[in-house]
């Protein structure tokens, strides 16, 4: 699954899961394009990259907003060449409230950043891909994306929303030489709680990790290592046939 001098835009990119699968990239070739609201953030992972050997850039984005995206495309474009792999990951979190407890600031917050986020920067980066005939759509969406559980009624909702268009997206572009997926990440700790949790305050939560070890199959929460491996394999040309998969990484969540 190597990727060497494919330029990849990795959103989110300044902790957890897009930091790492921005790592991972890298390890295995690619020319990484770190995007985060958090410019600090995202120079750290770039920093990372660049110190292990790799090249990488970091850009600072809203992917709420076209505009924003379009300028940050445009500029890892010019700076580390065609745009061959986009991973929209940039995600909040909803604090597990049910829809008689989410008001529409924070329902759109969660829509706006989880979902149109999303298509807005498969939009611009279909305007890249297309043109050449070729490239990589990689989404993260979630168990929540799969079920009605693992966060409250908007994230659920977006997450859903996240799967359904990447299938739309591959089935209007397979034939164009686009790969679209997404991966659905379970019960795996990441910085997204945390950043969600200084936006917008204390959550319901899920359970202490006993019980939710117990509740998992393979008895243990996941890594980021798992989740950015599988967005490593999406971004690949081993996954050149394979198109609108949700691939789950959840050790079994979702199978019982």
């Amino acid at each position: 699954m190597r990727l060497d001098n494919r330029m990849a835009i990795v959103t989110g990119a300044g902790s957890g899961l897009g930091r790492g699968t921005a790592v991972l990239l890298a390890e295995r070739g690619a020319h990484v394009a770190a995007a985060d609201l958090n410019a600090d953030g995202a120079a750290e992972t770039a920093a990372i990259i660049r110190e292990a050997g790799g090249r990488a850039e970091s850009y600072v984005v809203e992917v709420t907003d076209a505009d924003s995206i379009d300028v940050m495309v445009s500029s890892a474009v010019s700076d580390l060449g065609d745009l061959e792999i986009m991973v929209n990951n940039a995600g909040v979190l909803d604090g597990w409230l049910d829809v008689d407890e989410t008001d529409m600031e924070l329902w759109h917050k969660v829509i706006d950043v989880d979902l149109t986020g999303v298509f807005l920067g498969s939009k611009r980066a279909l305007t890249e891909m297309l043109p050449r005939g070729r490239g990589k759509i990689v989404n993260t969406a979630s168990t929540a994306g799969l079920v009605g559980h693992g966060g409250g009624a908007a994230y659920v909702a977006a997450k859903h929303g996240v799967v359904g268009l990447t299938k739309q997206m591959a089935v209007a572009y397979a034939g164009r030489g686009i790969n679209v997926n997404c991966v659905c990440p379970g019960a795996v700790p990441t910085s997204l709680r945390d950043n969600s949790l200084a936006e917008m305050g204390s959550h319901k939560g899920i359970g202490n990790e006993e019980a939710l070890r117990a509740y998992i199959p393979a008895g243990e929460r996941g890594v980021i290592e798992d989740i950015a491996a599988a967005i490593c394999y999406l971004a690949s040309d081993d996954a050149r046939y394979v198109h609108g998969t949700s691939l789950v990484v959840d050790g079994g969540w979702t199978a019982k």
